[in-house]
């Protein structure tokens, strides 16, 4: 299998509108003349990079500044919807950018770091990297599913797996990469306690993915309902889950008895078994050593293609197998990579 969409992101674009009646209604209300407004943030008056970052959360900050501690004494650009400089290593400045012209600061840039250039970001760094003839490189960050974005025209990409790569090219000649690794899974390893002799007793936590666009509702919800009422599990809504339609499940199953998973402990500190249909938290939990499955309620063909490929196992067999992670730090590698693309020797 490969992705759904290939190469036309328009096509993508609709797709992804079509799934989410509140993505309709604000397409068709949007000013044509609204632009997405963006801070810049450089740590030197002449970067050769351009870090791209479109969802400003300390998880997403973290996984694309990570690589630039292994690149010190490069001056670095990073663009983002508001002034991250707070959550980045080193002495920076920024200025609130006006219009979506090149920058003066970034004429010297090489090469642009990002996570794709399907959110706006990410779009406006793609088109200056083709301005500046600049490499366009793209780092995974999570599992990837059919229905995953396609990558840029020209892109390198960076993956975690020679299958996620082969998977997420979908047979494209003009897309490069290298396998480096996944980060959140070499940090997980590192915390890797190993699991307990004998049946563990401590209560599963189911992982939600009602935001997901990948897979119906009524399937996620079904399969979701299923399993904490059949196992007594406790629902972990995804920080997502805060639309009207969600909160409206949410309620609706708690006054059927089943109880959620509030602590606001990250899975890492919380050491439980994990269950969810396709969540990257499956994996992770494996890598740290936490008893981990998969499960669905009749889930399509292209759910089961994903179980297999990631090597996940359904509930009611034995768990999930730690996945392979690089000996060298992902970051690391994601760095090196970088490095030889900023002196042209890839």
């Amino acid at each position: 299998m490969g992705l759904n969409i290939p190469e036309d992101l328009e096509a993508w674009q609709r797709w992804q509108n079509s799934r989410s009646l509140k993505r309709q209604i604000m397409t068709r209300v949007r000013r044509p003349s609204g632009e997405p407004e963006f801070t810049l943030m450089v740590n030197g008056p002449e970067p050769r990079l351009l870090v791209l970052i479109d969802v400003p959360t300390p998880s997403a900050v973290a996984a694309y500044a990570e690589p630039l501690r292994f690149l010190e004494g490069e001056q670095v650009a990073v663009l983002a919807p508001k002034d991250l400089s707070g959550m980045l290593d080193g002495s920076w400045t920024s200025r609130r950018l006006k219009g979506l012209d090149l920058p003066g600061e970034l004429r010297g840039v090489r090469a642009v770091f990002a996570a794709g250039h399907f959110l706006p970001a990410g779009a406006v760094g793609y088109r200056w990297s083709r301005q500046l003839g600049a490499r366009f490189v793209v780092a995974q960050h999570g599992l990837t599913t059919p229905f995953a974005p396609p990558l840029a025209r020209g892109s390198h990409l960076l993956a975690f797996s020679q299958d996620d790569a082969e998977f997420w090219k979908s047979g494209r000649g003009d897309v490069t990469h290298e396998v480096v690794g996944a980060q959140l899974l070499w940090h997980a390893s590192r915390r890797n306690r190993g699991r307990p002799e004998g049946p563990g007793d401590a209560t599963p936590v189911f992982l939600g993915q009602l935001h997901g666009a990948e897979l119906s509702r009524w399937t996620s919800a079904r399969t979701a309902r299923t399993f904490c009422t059949t196992t007594g599990a406790e629902y972990r809504p995804h920080p997502a889950e805060t639309d009207r339609l969600s909160r409206l499940q949410h309620r609706a199953w708690q006054r059927r008895g089943v109880r959620f998973e509030s602590s606001g402990q990250s899975l890492a500190t919380l050491d439980r078994p994990v269950v969810s249909v396709f969540s990257t938290g499956v994996l992770e939990a494996a890598a740290a050593g936490q008893d981990a499955w998969v499960t669905c309620v009749d889930p399509p063909e292209w759910v089961r293609d994903f179980w297999t490929r990631y090597g996940l196992s359904q509930w009611g067999s034995d768990s999930t197998p730690a996945p392979p992670v690089p000996q060298t730090e992902p970051a690391q590698l994601i760095a090196a990579s970088i490095s030889r693309i900023l002196e042209e020797t890839v």
